[in-house]
């Protein structure tokens, strides 16, 4: 469901915006934040709404889920993934199997990546410490504002990112760029796992 609004409401909003690429990120954006906070919401009590390799890597990391849960979380967050996307085309009357040839490529792009999925990981870490029921919101806010102000417009997912790279829409990214953003993604995530340790550690204050 996350992939599947993440391109097809990039569909939607290309075919609409008529040419005004900023309305379509807008639109984009906004379908976007709107299913995270429904799906964390709706499935945070049963699995901690884990949709993101990234994000299940710290969480294996900070010992809240076992290696063996991860293991199997991550190929189940790909496939998931790619069935969305190929939902997205089905519903637009797309080919079902594509491939991207939305081109993303460069040090800042990969660099923006890394930004975004620290931003992610320290709200996810943050909120879960402070406010535990702000979490879902945090998290649609934290990708919201990604969108607008990460040259990369904050995938911040490497699970979303294989999945895009199979879509030749507006949300797509060439398969050539995406280990360049998964990359920068798993950088950014470790990074904020380390400044969160520092920030917020384990051990809440009597």
């Amino acid at each position: 469901m996350l992939t599947g609004t993440v391109i097809g409401s990039g569909i939607l909003a290309a075919r609409l915006a008529g040419g005004n690429d900023a309305v379509a990120l807008l639109g984009n954006t906004a379908a976007t934040a709107a299913i995270l906070f429904v799906l964390i919401t709706s499935l945070g009590p049963i699995s901690g709404a884990h949709f993101n390799p990234a994000v299940t890597l710290i969480a294996a990391l900070r010992r809240e889920v076992s290696a063996v849960d991860a293991l199997l979380y991550i190929p189940l967050q790909v496939g998931g993934c790619i069935l969305g996307a190929w939902l997205a085309h089905a519903m637009f009357e797309l080919p079902i199997v594509q491939v991207s040839t939305h081109m993303r490529a460069g040090p800042a792009q990969m660099l923006s990546e890394g930004v975004a999925t620290f931003a992610l990981v320290f709200t996810i870490l943050g909120a879960s410490r402070w406010r535990p029921d702000a979490v879902a919101a945090a998290v649609a806010l934290v990708i919201a504002a990604g969108y607008w102000w990460t040259a990369s417009t904050s995938f911040a997912n490497p699970a979303i990112t294989i999945a895009r790279a199979m879509s030749d829409t507006f949300a797509g990214v060439r398969p050539a760029d995406a280990p360049g953003f998964i990359a920068g993604q798993f950088v950014g995530a470790l990074a904020a796992f380390a400044a969160c340790a520092i920030l917020f550690p384990k051990d809440k204050p009597a």
